[in-house]
């Protein structure tokens, strides 16, 4: 028989495998509540039946979790997998980015949206990559090169032509070159356009609080320029994200109807804003991973007064009140804040007032019906027709949030990636 027909007969019978996962726990993300000894019916990459007097077909694969809790794929609707220091060589920032999407995958997240590439478009690549099988990793969504005028002008490096720190500076002073930065995003394939309308740092000395203790948030992008680009990638087939502490710049991004606002730190000041925001019913992401880590510079810049932390527990426990939508984001970086780490969000999350089921579910549907073409039909649950996308963690994160830090299950549109759940 021919190689090519060997491949295809390969192919088919890989296409037609039956699995079924004994389920000893199982998580239904749309309910919040844990159902008892379930199967997972899957055929090929899809989920076919879950039900808890599923029969399993004869020649069926067993992978036996009753033993276990399990869960869909999580979704960290928020990393960066480039790093953002100076000078790396293209094979080095290549390299990183594989790494950081591969321990994402490893770590239970199936599914992810990059927002920064740091400069270029090598998440489009990487995006592209995993989907046609040449690297391992988790199903991607990418913003690309981000529209971000807060940082000065570098230049590039002469060798590998990417930029040092900072690497997204677009020329978009003014709505119509707004436009033209979008459609180019959408040339190179992005899935999203990223913007950032406050500026972090002021001056020589990076400085980001006041006196007072309250944020320096200087705008960095006007309503006019927000709403062209709005408007633009919604023309586009683009959603539109937007990084953006207070002031100025925050009311931008809601005015303007961007689809997801991050960060919003000093909203809970701002009443007003939040009532518009209950409104249009707009989801708020809350990135933890890089708040933590800023918790103990915050803290020394301003005496102990405040941090972005602690802005962000004030912000977070009113929009949970005002039952705003909060999708999971943890704004990973490599250099700063390790992928595959991420999970530890969810205690915060119960700290900060949600349940340990509420929490699970910013990572599942609250984070799926933020992702761009309507991807919450085929994952953020285990229903039938969704992607196989499955995880299992040994204990009840119900009782212990911190369960979901050791996934020791992971399975990706069918295929098994890591499975140290259950015996060989």
């Amino acid at each position: 028989m021919a190689v090519a027909g060997i491949a295809a007969i390969a192919t088919l019978t890989a296409q037609e495998q039956t699995i079924a996962i004994r389920a000893g726990r199982l998580f239904d993300a749309k309910a919040g509540a844990m159902l008892q000894n379930h199967v997972v019916l899957i055929r090929g990459e899809r989920i076919v039946d879950v039900g808890a007097s599923v029969t399993v077909p004869a020649g069926a694969r067993v992978i036996d979790l009753s033993n276990a809790t399990v869960l869909p794929g999580m979704i960290d609707a928020h990393v960066h997998v480039a790093l953002n220091v100076p000078n790396e060589s293209f094979e080095h920032h290549t390299f990183v980015m594989i790494q950081s999407a591969q321990r994402d995958l490893d770590a239970g997240f199936t599914t992810i949206v990059d927002m920064d590439s740091r400069g270029g478009f090598g998440t489009v690549e990487l995006r592209n990559a995993i989907n046609s099988g040449l690297v391992r990793g988790p199903r991607m969504q990418v913003a690309g090169q981000s529209l971000n005028p807060r940082a000065s002008v570098q230049t590039p490096n002469t060798t590998t032509g990417l930029f040092g720190g900072f690497t997204e500076n677009k020329n978009i002073n003014g709505p119509w070159l707004a436009r033209a930065a979008v459609r180019e995003l959408k040339l190179h394939g992005a899935d999203w356009a990223k913007i950032y309308t406050t500026q972090d740092f002021v001056g020589d000395e990076l400085r980001e609080f006041r006196p007072d203790g309250s944020l320096v948030a200087i705008p960095s992008l006007t309503l006019e320029e927000v709403q062209a680009i709005v408007d633009e990638s919604h023309r586009m087939g683009l959603k539109v994200a937007c990084h953006t502490y207070g002031g100025e710049g925050m009311r931008s991004c809601v005015e303007a109807g961007v689809d997801l606002p991050m960060h919003l730190l000093e909203l809970y000041k701002d009443d007003a804003l939040l009532k518009e925001i209950v409104r249009k019913k707009l989801p708020v992401m809350m990135t933890l991973d890089d708040l933590i880590g800023l918790d103990e510079s915050d803290r020394k810049l301003t005496g102990g007064k405040t941090s972005r932390l602690a802005m962000g527990e004030l912000t977070f426990r009113k929009l949970l009140a005002a039952g705003v939508p909060s999708p999971f984001g943890s704004g990973a970086v490599p250099e700063r804040y390790p992928h595959g780490k991420q999970a530890n969000q969810f205690a915060y999350f119960v700290k900060w007032g949600m349940t340990p089921a509420q929490a699970l579910q910013t990572a599942f549907l609250t984070a799926a019906n933020v992702l761009n073409y309507g991807w919450s039909d085929r994952v953020g649950s285990l229903e039938k027709g969704k992607y196989a996308d499955v995880i299992a963690v040994s204990g009840d994160p119900l009782s212990d949030v911190t369960e979901m830090e050791r996934v020791k299950f992971v399975m990706k549109g069918g295929q098994v990636v890591r499975n140290d759940a259950t015996k060989p």
